[in-house]
């Protein structure tokens, strides 16, 4: 049997995907709390940074203050990196050093006997088109007789502004939302949307703050990225035909958003770095990251519906990187302030199984899903829940794990 003196919290608790290398925080409830607690995670295990910091010393003032009885992220958010990168590695030196194995295991609860809430307060929200795969396709599906890619494509990251309040957390249902449909050879209808579809992506949390933007890719990077979590902006392709032309989705985007509640710190990441595919075109001076440090991604995304394996997206395709999207979000002098967030837009590979919608995995409808029941669909039933399950490289051959981003479609109200 284990001995707590002599065996580390990441020895008795840590496991692949969740072990010292990664270290997300998220925000729980359990049985007995009336507001949510901020924690974070090793193996199965919530910590409570509030109670570890009152029992173990040696974290510094501010850093203290940005985790003692907050219930989620937000101070930690507007702290600033120096006060990340001091957390981060007091809590790897807490959980590493035998003396305070005891400790941790005394604020540590199994995840099963908790319940997760949102892990910060969105403040902002924007989402990008950033997959050259998935903005073709798209385009061949929705306009088989033009270029697929539209002419401003390969000179900025493509995007919108989003709705903040209806950013949910993993496990939030998700209603069936309404809007006006096209109808071929009849008046447009209006109706529960037909044409449900996911979108299979990752989502970026902001902290700190630019109150006059124009955030440079490095003080991107540097500054402001603090985490990673995966996200399904769910989209009504059937409301969002009709609404879009000329501005762009408004309804058939704002009902939903759903992000897993595991926030992979942005450090946790530095393995899966990889170098972005190759530009096509030449960039603006802002975006164009050729002389700098590679900001690709190596994380996976593995798509379920049901349970049933449909599609795994590799997110080191994308052409934009999230330094590009930040830098391009502040260019023109929009503040930045802690608690933004924005989304990569979907993820999507070159071949027909590494693609993050439905709209591409059945051709636009045309080539159905089979569930294992036998049953064929195009785009989401009622009843159905769709899971996002995410991984990426760690160092020395270890696995960062993102947890699952979860949502079962409801009826329309």
């Amino acid at each position: 049997m284990k001995k707590f003196f002599t065996t580390t919290a990441v020895d008795f608790l840590g496991k692949s995907g969740f072990g010292v290398e990664n270290l997300p925080y998220g925000s729980v409830y359990t049985n007995e709390d009336t507001v949510p607690r901020l924690v974070v995670r090793l193996g199965d295990h919530a910590i409570d940074l509030s109670s570890l910091t009152s029992i173990i010393g040696g974290l510094g003032t501010k850093a203290k203050s940005a985790v003692t009885n907050q219930p989620n992220l937000d101070a930690l958010l507007t702290a600033g990196r120096p006060i990340w990168s001091e957390l981060r590695n007091w809590i790897r030196q807490t959980l590493t050093d035998p003396a305070h194995t005891k400790a941790v295991v005394a604020v540590a609860t199994n995840i099963n006997d908790i319940n997760m809430a949102m892990p910060f307060t969105v403040t902002d929200y924007v989402d990008f088109y950033a997959s050259e795969n998935h903005a073709s396709n798209l385009g061949r599906i929705l306009r088989p007789n033009e270029e697929p890619l539209k002419p401003n494509w390969k000179h900025l990251p493509v995007g919108y502004h989003g709705r903040a309040s209806t950013v949910s957390v993993s496990g939030t249902p998700v209603h069936r939302p309404k809007g006006i449909r096209p109808e071929k050879e009849a008046a447009p209808s209006f109706g529960p949307s037909r044409r449900l579809d996911i979108e299979a992506e990752l989502g970026f949390i902001v902290g700190s703050s630019a109150p006059q933007g124009e955030v440079s890719l490095a003080q991107a990077a540097e500054n402001h990225l603090f985490g990673v979590v995966l996200f399904n902006d769910w989209s009504a392709r059937d409301i969002q035909a009709f609404e879009s032309v000329p501005l762009g989705p408004n309804l058939s985007k704002s009902f939903a958003s759903t992000i897993s509640a595991w926030v992979v710190p942005w450090d946790a990441l530095d393995a899966a770095r990889v170098v972005p595919p190759v530009r096509d075109e030449s960039l603006v001076q802002y975006l164009d990251d050729s002389s700098a440090d590679p900001y690709g991604l190596d994380i996976s995304v593995e798509v379920y519906i049901d349970d049933q394996h449909v599609s795994t997206v590799p997110y080191s395709t994308m052409y934009w990187t999230a330094p590009q999207m930040l830098a391009h979000m502040t260019v023109n002098g929009a503040a930045l302030s802690p608690g933004d967030f924005f989304g990569s837009g979907t993820i999507s590979g070159s071949e027909p199984y590494q693609c993050g919608s439905l709209i591409e995995l059945t051709l636009g409808g045309e080539e159905p899903l089979i569930s294992r029941m036998g049953e064929k669909y195009s785009f989401l039933q009622d009843g159905q829940q769709v899971t996002l399950r995410g991984s990426a490289p760690g160092p020395r051959g270890s696995t960062i794990g993102f947890g699952e981003c979860t949502g079962t479609i409801r009826p329309a109200t």
